[in-house]
């Protein structure tokens, strides 16, 4: 798992191995795609109540399988799976950047809208954020 984020370039993932694999434990579901020697190609997880909302935490290809329909199968299998849940989101960079022009022309492909286009709004906290830093257990 870990040389897969990081064959993305995920540093917030990697930079601790053992955050990574409790994020992991903790999702609601985590689906592999592997070819038939078995080596991990890709990624998906989630965060979710499996009643009202499902939210896409990570859908991660390692770049040497990019368009080749490994994200496809795995985000089509999650759509599937939560598609009983009123909410299925997902976020990813902002459409500006290389990376968030090809995941925008990718999500879209899979019949996802912006939230603007949905006429709903997102939010978050920097991650820097003073309250969160207090908050902390």
């Amino acid at each position: 798992m870990l040389n897969l984020y990081e064959s993305v370039g995920w540093e917030g993932y990697t930079t601790d191995v053992d955050k990574l694999c409790r994020g992991l434990q903790n999702s609601h579901l985590v689906i592999t795609a592997r070819d038939g020697s078995g080596t991990l190609l890709g990624l998906a997880r989630t965060v979710s109540d499996d009643e009202h909302i499902c939210y896409v935490q990570d859908v991660v290809v390692n770049p040497a399988y990019h368009r080749q329909g490994v994200g496809r199968a795995l985000v089509e299998h999650l759509m599937r799976r939560y598609s009983h849940c009123r909410f299925f989101l997902l976020s990813t960079d902002h459409e500006s950047s290389p990376e968030g022009k090809r995941n925008h022309a990718f999500y879209r492909s899979l019949g996802f809208l912006s939230y603007e286009e949905k006429e709903m709004a997102g939010f978050g906290l920097p991650r820097n954020h003073p309250d969160l830093r207090d908050m902390a257990p």
